[in-house]
């Protein structure tokens, strides 16, 4: 494409494409009759194509958009379009009418819950991206329609705006995004920002247009100024203008970083086109030989572009008046890919030439829809990983060679070698990043550099796959470490998933749940497939956990021979206490039960009711002796309980033990009542005794699989 022009021949080409379009639509209207119908179904292919035409002057996208609202209304015959419209044109319309619409309903959770796809929502989508894959120009015209119809949803229902609104957030927008598509993706979610959640939408717009003449008058200067200062540089066919401003957009930021509209950077903001990189870099030279920037603040994507290609110079400096401004820097080329994504593959034709943006937002595209390395998925893990590459924000790293590599938000190090080689992922040993050394499930931020060190062998741990640890946050990711598992020897893998379960069972100091329980609630048919799901990380010590909350729940307990009439039962501290009224009760320290553990109650002399364990050695020894004591408890049902457990860790002893271990307690916001450290001079082994409250032992469960992947810890567990 020429980097000269670009505006002159957009506008020829875009009227030429809105003739043609005219011409074909007055056909169809031929075609079809009159009627408030086929009038409807005309005024609706009309409005998709002048979204259109800003976008391509592609006559089989044009013919396809006015095709379909028309078959959709069922006021034109499959034959009268096969005889009217072109064949490519046809199958774009027959294949969107095929696909039909998502109808994505807005979660229990409200308007910010992420998205929950039913099965056939889910292949809905499967279907459509597979679709977009086999003919892009399909996506053009299906973005520009549900912006069609989220214009025209204003005096519609508002339970059906609203969910128009939410499927174009979570789906459509995003989709927008991926693919460069940005006219279409900034409205897109504007729209849906102001259906969503109209009183902030309401508040930014508000201050935006109380501000709006002096932003204006502002920005006139700010380019006045920069064009005077550019033809002294001998830059003389530069385009200067404000940069249009986006609620949704400034609405994000402010969540995001937590800032109030007065202290954003680019309220004021000015675009300035040039034709070549070098004049790029030297209108950036004039920018802050003329104001100061502001640290932290400039991006180069034109070095080190985004991996969908997105390339431009980003700065924000302290400008006249000492008003904070934003200015983007870019060649005409670079914009027009910019704002067009994957339509600029069909605008401009570089007389057959690979478009390599083009090309990268379509394998993206492929790798979203490419199976797993595991062979099967389940409809779960397909959505965990469009969810992932989605719907979710997206954070770029940058290799050592300068290379920009897009992963999810909450990304670790980790994901980073993953994505750049299965391989790497599989002898990564450690990581530096922005030269420091850092653990692998630090969360990586915007720009950061990372380096990763490896190890001759492939030797992935099972903890990576332990989702409350943090190693990776991309479930595709997360199966890559699965499928390795896999293929190591089976036996091995029993081995080692029999050692897992069973030291599990010991660090929660369970003994009431029995291996037969565990097979029917993993729906498995026997212990030798559960230790191999354990073994190949397909089931975690976190699930494993949660298992043994649930199968944990004491059975029916007999109704105790009343003695005198019965009482009400009376909660005290969690506990339910049958057939007794206003009695003191305690947990016992010499077991310290947590729910939904089976616990009697023994009444003692002068301290009320001590709950137990069943299967206490103290318990049952006061049982044997006083059994007329002995009376049945259980867990009450409400409010936010905790409750005391003893916990042991066992680690090489080194500065900073005791913070890291309490970071731990304090980021799963764990209390610590007690805590004692021995330090074991001959072999250097501390012994930490803690005294913490949990809610359950799920939790519990969670809180020492974090200790334990502490470095030099050897153990953490319940101590009995």
């Amino acid at each position: 494409m020429p980097s000269v022009d670009v505006a002159a021949s957009d506008t020829e080409q875009t009227a030429n494409a809105r003739r043609r379009a005219r011409e074909l639509l007055g056909t169809l209207a031929g075609v079809i009759g009159d009627g408030s119908l086929q009038a409807a179904a005309l005024a609706r292919a009309q409005s998709i194509v002048d979204i259109l035409v800003g976008l391509t002057d592609d006559d089989d996208i044009l013919g396809g958009a006015l095709l379909l609202p028309l078959l959709e209304a069922n006021v034109i015959t499959p034959d009268q379009a096969v005889a009217t419209v072109s064949g490519p044109a046809n199958r774009i319309a027959s294949e969107l009418q095929r696909l039909g619409s998502l109808n994505i309903s807005m979660p229990t959770g409200g308007r910010r819950s992420t998205p929950s796809l039913s099965g056939n929502q889910a292949e809905g989508l499967r279907k459509m991206l597979l679709a977009i894959v086999t003919d892009p120009r399909l996506v053009l015209v299906k973005l520009a329609a549900q912006l069609q119809q989220l214009r025209d949803s204003k005096d519609a229902p508002e339970p059906e705006r609203e969910r128009l609104a939410y499927e174009t957030r979570e789906v459509y927008a995003p989709l927008a995004n991926r693919l460069g598509v940005w006219q279409l993706k900034w409205e897109l979610e504007d729209l849906s920002f102001r259906y969503l959640d109209p009183d902030n939408y309401k508040r930014i717009a508000g201050w935006l247009a109380s501000k709006r003449v002096d932003r204006e008058r502002y920005i006139g200067e700010v380019i006045e100024i920069l064009r005077g200062e550019l033809a002294k540089a001998n830059i003389h066919d530069a385009d200067i203008a404000g940069r249009p401003k986006h609620i949704y957009s400034i609405w994000r930021k402010m969540q995001r970083k937590g800032l109030q509209f007065e202290q954003l950077y680019d309220v004021r903001a000015v675009r300035v086109l040039v034709d070549g990189i070098a004049d790029c870099y030297a209108v950036l030279g004039i920018v802050h030989g003329m104001w100061p920037y502001i640290p932290g603040e400039f991006d180069d994507y034109i070095a080190t572009p985004k991996d969908n290609l997105y390339r431009s110079l980003h700065t924000a400096v302290i400008g006249p008046g000492k008003l904070p401004l934003e200015v983007q820097i870019r060649t005409r080329e670079m914009h027009a890919h910019a704002e067009l994504g994957v339509a600029a593959h069909w605008r401009y034709k570089e007389g057959g030439r690979a478009n390599p943006a083009y090309e990268q937002k379509i394998v993206w595209l492929r790798q979203v829809l490419e199976p797993s390395e595991r062979g099967e998925e389940t409809e779960g893990e397909f959505l965990d990983r469009v969810r992932s590459e989605l719907f979710e924000d997206r954070v770029y790293a940058i290799s050592p060679r300068g290379e920009v590599v897009d992963l999810p938000r909450g990304a670790t190090p980790l994901d980073f070698a993953y994505h750049v080689h299965t391989d790497l992922g599989h002898r990564c040993r450690g990581a530096k990043v922005n030269g420091r050394m850092v653990p692998l499930n630090q969360v990586l931020a915007n720009g950061d550099q990372v380096e990763i060190i490896t190890a001759k062998q492939l030797n992935p741990s099972r903890d990576w796959l332990v989702p409350s640890l943090g190693y990776l946050a991309s479930p595709r990711n997360r199966n890559k470490v699965r499928s390795y598992f896999r293929k190591l020897d089976e036996q091995q893998n029993i081995q080692q998933g029999r050692q897992i379960l069973e030291r599990e069972l010991q660090r929660l100091a369970v003994h009431s749940v029995t291996l037969p329980e565990l097979i029917s609630e993993f729906k498995v048919d026997n212990a030798e497939q559960l230790y191999r799901a354990i073994g190949e990380g397909e089931i975690n010590v976190a699930q494993i956990g949660g298992a043994v909350q649930r199968r944990a729940k004491p059975q029916e307990l007999p109704t105790p021979v009343v003695r005198r009439p019965a009482a009400e039962p009376k909660k005290a501290s969690g506990i339910t206490i049958d057939g007794v009224d206003d009695l003191l009760s305690n947990f016992a320290g010499c077991c310290s039960p947590v729910p939904p553990e089976p616990i009697h109650g023994y009444i003692t002399l002068g301290r009320g009711v001590s709950i137990h364990r069943d299967d206490c050695i103290n318990f049952k020894r006061l049982a044997a002796g006083n059994p007329e004591r002995v009376i049945p408890v259980e867990w009450g049902s409400g409010g936010d309980r905790s409750f005391p457990v003893d916990i042991n860790v066992r680690a090489y002893d080194r500065r900073g033990l005791l913070r890291d271990v309490s970071a731990v307690l304090a980021d799963s916001r764990i209390n610590i009542h007690a805590m004692n450290t021995i330090t074991h001079e001959m072999d250097g082994v501390a012994d930490m005794n803690l005294k913490i409250t949990v809610h359950d032992l799920e939790e519990l469960s969670r809180v020492l699989a974090r200790i334990q992947g502490l470095p030099n810890v050897l153990s953490a567990r319940r101590k009995v």
